[in-house]
Formats: C-alpha cells, structure tokens, sequence
C-alpha cells in the first residue's frame, strides 16, 4: 500500500471521536486508527497505560516493514507519551494523524511528533 493511501485513510478518520478499543466511525484510539489506515487487524484487551515497547515492536514487526532513518508519508510511529504509555500515529510527512484522548478525537498535529519516537514500520 502506498504511503499516500495511507496518510488519506488516516485522513478521512479526521474528527471521529476517541474511544478505547474503538474501531469504527463511532470512535477510534491510536490502535483502532493505525488499524484502519493500515488495513490491518487490530488488537483489543489492552490497558489505556502500559505495554512493553518491545512485545509492541515484535508484533510490529511481524505486521509491517520496520524503518530505520527518518520516516516517510504513511509510516506508523510508535511513540512514548508518558512513563508505561505506548502511543501510535500514522506520519504525514508534514505532522502526525493520532487519536488524541485530550481532544477526544483524531487529530492532525503538524511538525515533528513532541514525544520520544520508539519505532518506525513501513507496509
């Protein structure tokens, strides 16, 4: 999938509302939205906080391409938002599509993501 159907896909989730395990128009969380703009099968049953960055990556990896260098339109960061808080969005190449729990919705934040980026993966 090329990297512009992605960052669209993230795109067209712009405004839905935040909503733990959310997968659908009704509300998204970074998981759901890296789901829906990667076309993949997303996860639930996990805590809001928490998660081991590299269980995280190795799963990753057996989904998608990890990157090394800088990131390109349509890859998923893998983020540190907090201490024990894992968070997902899909680069634009200009900002950040992501579910942003403070805003309640998917958000679309320009420039560099402000958190420590822990991974990169390509589809």
């Amino acid at each position: 999938m090329e990297g512009g159907a992605v960052v669209a896909r993230a795109r067209a989730a712009l405004g839905v509302p935040f909503r733990l395990h959310g997968r659908d128009g009704a509300g998204l969380d970074c998981v759901g939205l890296a789901a829906h703009a990667l076309r993949l099968e997303a996860p639930s049953g996990y805590p809001l906080r928490g998660g081991e960055p590299a269980l995280v990556r190795a799963r990753l990896d057996a989904l998608l391409h990890p990157v090394e260098g800088p990131p390109v339109a349509g890859d998923l960061l893998m983020m540190r938002t907090g201490p024990g808080q894992l968070y997902l969005g899909i680069w634009t190449g200009a900002g950040l599509v992501h579910a942003d729990a403070g805003l309640r919705r998917v958000a679309e934040r320009p420039g560099a993501p402000p958190w420590p980026v822990l991974g990169c993966w390509r589809r």
